[in-house]
C-alpha cells in the first residue's frame, strides 16, 4: 500500500515518489502511489543507478509479483479487521514486516544505523510512512470497500506533487503537472460520485484513506529533505524504520484497544501476509527492481495496484462496483501519470545540406 499499502516507506500501498526508505502503500503503493510508491518504502531510492546492460531476465516476473502483493494488501486489511482492531492489524503488519527485514539484515551481516540523528529522522519517517497511513487505511476499511481504499492510495503522487511545489525548491509547477493535478482531482470526485451528493459513500472512511495517501506524500518529502545523503543501505534504513514504527504502535495500541479474546485463523493469516509479504518481502523486491531497471520503471507498479485491489475486492470479497469507480480510478491514474511525466527533450534540427545535384 503505499505505498500498501503502501508504498511507497514500508508501504504496500504506495510506491510513489522517487526517494524511498521502507512505502506507503500503496499503502501507498502507493504507493505510493506513489509513483511513490516506495516505497517506506520508502530513504533514497532515487539515487540508485539503473543498470541498463545488466537487467535480470526475470524482473518482469518480480514486477508482477510486487503488483499482486501490494494490490492484495487492501484485501488483507479488510479481512484482518474482521478479527482484530485496526491498530492491532497495523501493529501486526509492521511487526511481521520488520521481522522479515531484520532476518535478511542478519543474513547479509549488515548493521542498523548508529547515528542518533539518523534514528531521529527515521522516527518521523516511520510515523508518516508507516504507523499513521497504515492505521488510517485499517480504520477506513471498516466503513469503505477495499476497492475504494486501493483507489484512494493511487492519489499519493497527486498529493506529493502539490506538496513538493511548496516544500521542495527544485520542484517547480509546470502546465503539465498542474493539469495532472486537476485531472486527478476530477477523478477523485468521479469515484466519490460528487454529482449525486456523495450518496452511498462513507465520507469519514474515504477521508481517512485519502489522508493516508497524503501522509505518504508528507513522509516522502521529509525523507528527501533529511535523509537523502545518508550513507546506509536501503535494507538497513528500512529495517530501522519498520522497527521504529513497530515500537510506536506497540505503545499506542494497548492504550486504545483491548487484547483479543481469540485469534481467528483467517484474519490472523491475513495480517501475517500483509506484514511478511506486503510490508517485508515486497520492499526487498522493490529495492532490487530499482537497482536493476531504475526508479522510473519500478515506479510504474503504482498504476497496477488499484486495478488489482479492485479486481481482488470484487472477485473475492464480492464488493459492489458501480461504473463511476473504475472510470474515476482511470482518471486518477491518468492525472498521477501526468504529474510524474517529463516533456521529451526537443531533437536538434538535422543539418541542412547545401550540395546541389549535378
Amino acid at each position: 500500500m503505499s505505498t500498501a499499502t503502501g508504498a511507497p516507506t514500508a508501504s504496500a500501498d504506495t510506491t510513489n515518489p522517487p526517494a524511498t526508505t521502507a512505502c506507503a502503500a500503496a499503502d501507498k503503493h502507493a504507493a505510493t502511489t506513489a509513483s511513490t510508491a516506495a516505497a517506506s518504502l520508502r530513504a533514497t531510492t532515487a539515487t540508485a543507478a539503473p543498470k541498463p546492460d545488466g537487467r535480470a531476465r526475470g524482473w518482469q516476473l518480480r514486477f508482477a509479483v510486487l503488483s499482486l502483493v501490494w494490490g492484495f494488501s487492501f484485501l488483507f486489511i479488510k479481512v484482518g479487521t474482521q478479527g482484530f482492531a485496526p491498530l492491532q492489524v497495523t501493529l501486526g503488519r509492521v511487526g511481521f514486516g520488520a521481522l522479515v527485514l531484520l532476518a535478511v539484515l542478519a543474513v547479509k551481516r549488515e548493521r542498523l544505523p548508529r547515528s542518533p540523528r539518523t534514528w531521529a529522522h527515521l522516527t518521523v519517517a516511520a510515523f508518516f510512512l508507516n504507523a499513521l497511513p497504515f492505521s488510517l487505511f485499517a480504520y477506513a476499511e471498516l466503513t469503505i470497500p477495499s476497492t475504494l481504499a486501493g483507489i484512494c492510495n493511487a492519489t499519493s503522487p497527486l498529493w506529493g506533487m502539490a506538496l513538493s511545489v511548496v516544500a521542495l525548491s527544485e520542484d517547480r509547477p509546470t502546465r503539465r503537472r498542474v493539469a495532472g493535478l486537476g485531472l486527478g482531482f476530477l477523478g477523485v470526485l468521479t469515484v466519490l460520485g460528487a454529482w449525486q451528493g456523495f450518496a452511498g459513500t462513507d465520507l469519514t472512511g474515504t477521508v481517512m484513506a485519502l489522508g493516508a495517501s497524503l501522509s505518504y506524500a508528507v513522509g516522502w518529502i521529509y525523507v528527501r529533505r533529511t535523509l537523502a545523503g545518508v550513507q546506509h543501505s536501503h535494507l538497513s534504513m528500512s529495517s530501522t524504520q519498520l522497527l521504529l514504527a513497530t515500537a510506536q504502535l506497540a505503545v499506542v495500541t494497548p492504550l486504545f484497544t483491548t487484547a483479543p479474546a481469540d485469534y481467528p485463523l483467517i484474519p490472523l493469516l491475513a495480517v501475517f501476509a500483509l506484514g511478511a509479504l506486503g510490508t517485508g518481502l515486497a520492499f526487498l523486491i522493490q529495492y532490487g527492481l530499482v537497482a536493476e531497471i531504475g526508479p522510473t520503471t519500478a515506479q510504474m507498479v503504482t498504476y497496477f495496484i488499484p486495478v488489482i485491489a479492485t479486481a481482488a475486492g470484487v472477485a473475492l470479497l464480492h464488493e459492489q462496483l458501480s461504473w463511476n469507480t473504475p472510470v474515476g480510478a482511470l482518471i486518477v491514474l491518468a492525472g498521477a501519470a501526468l504529474t510524474q511525466s517529463r516533456p521529451r527533450p526537443s531533437r536538434p534540427a538535422p543539418p541542412r545540406s547545401d550540395a546541389t545535384s549535378a
